[in-house]
C-alpha cells in the first residue's frame, strides 16, 4: 500500500516577468510528519520554490508556467494564497515581516484571522503559542519592533502556528541569529515536529543546522535539485557545501 504524500511537487518550472527561469524541473516530496530541508547558496531558487507552492508568487511577479504542485493529494492549481492558509499550508517569509508598530499579541494574533476564532478560542491558541515560545510571553505588550532578531522570528513562527499549519514553509529560519538562538529556533521546530506532528519543508542555505534536523534533503542549484537524500547517508554537510562550490 503506497501512501500519499502531504506535499508532491512535480517538475515545476517558474519565471520571472515572463522570461528569467528561476526554478527548472523541481521535484520533491513531503510526507506526513516529515522536516525536509530545501538546501543551497544564494540565487539557487529556494525562495522561489516556495514561494509556488504558497502561491506568493504573483506579488514578485512570478508565474508557475509548468509542473503540478500536490497537497494532501489535490492538485494546487489556481488556488489563491488565502485558500491554501486555510488548508493548512502556511508559509514564514524570509526576513520574518513582523508588524513592527503592533504589539507581540496583536502580531500573533493577526495569524488567526483566517480561522475566525472567538475570543475564547484566541485566548486559548496564544496561550498555547506562550508555552511554545516563553520568551514572548513577557513581551505580549511590547512592540514587535522593539524585540531582538530571535524574537522576531519567534513572533513570525508563532503567527504562523495560529493558522494551525499542516504543512508549515520556513523560508531562512536561521538568517541573522546569533548560533545560540538558531539552535533554539531549530529545537523548538523539532518539538513541534515530534509533538504535534508538523510537516515542515525548510529553505535554508545554513546546511550544517539544517540536516542536524532534517529526514529528507534536496539541494538546489542554479533552479534545479541536484542532490537528495536523508542526511547523514551520503548527504552531509560537506557534500553539500561541494555542490554549492561546485565541485564533485
Amino acid at each position: 500500500m503506497t501512501t500519499t504524500p502531504l506535499l508532491a511537487v512535480e517538475a515545476i518550472e517558474v519565471r520571472y516577468d515572463g522570461a528569467i527561469l528561476a526554478v527548472d524541473g523541481v521535484s520533491l516530496e513531503v510526507g506526513q510528519g516529515q522536516i525536509v530541508a530545501l538546501l543551497g547558496a544564494n540565487g539557487a531558487g529556494k525562495s522561489t520554490t516556495l514561494k509556488a507552492l504558497s502561491g506568493l508568487l504573483g506579488a514578485a511577479r512570478g508565474a508557475l508556467v509548468r509542473g503540478a504542485i500536490r497537497y494532501e493529494g489535490r492538485d494546487l492549481a489556481g488556488q489563491s494564497a488565502d485558500a491554501r492558509v486555510r488548508a493548512g499550508l502556511v508559509q514564514v517569509l524570509e526576513g520574518r515581516h513582523c508588524f513592527g508598530r503592533l504589539s507581540v499579541e496583536e502580531n500573533l494574533l493577526s495569524g488567526g484571522f483566517v480561522r475566525r476564532l472567538g475570543r475564547a478560542a484566541q485566548r486559548e491558541e496564544l496561550e498555547r503559542i506562550y508555552a511554545w515560545f516563553p520568551r514572548l510571553a513577557g513581551k505580549r505588550r511590547q512592540l514587535a519592533g522593539l524585540t531582538s532578531g530571535g524574537e522576531q522570528q519567534m513572533i513570525a513562527l508563532g503567527r504562523a502556528l495560529m493558522a494551525r499549519p499542516r504543512l508549515l514553509l520556513l523560508d531562512e529560519p536561521s538568517m541573522g541569529l546569533a548560533p545560540l538562538l538558531v539552535e533554539e529556533i531549530f529545537a523548538s521546530v523539532a518539538r513541534l515536529n515530534r509533538e504535534e506532528g508538523l510537516s515542515v519543508l525548510m529553505a535554508e542555505q545554513n546546511s550544517a543546522i539544517a540536516l542536524d534536523y532534517a529526514h529528507q534533503a534536496f539541494v538546489l542549484e542554479s533552479g534545479r535539485v541536484v542532490q537528495s537524500g536523508v542526511p547523514g547517508m551520503g548527504l552531509t554537510h560537506e557534500t553539500v557545501q561541494a555542490a554549492y562550490l561546485g565541485v564533485g
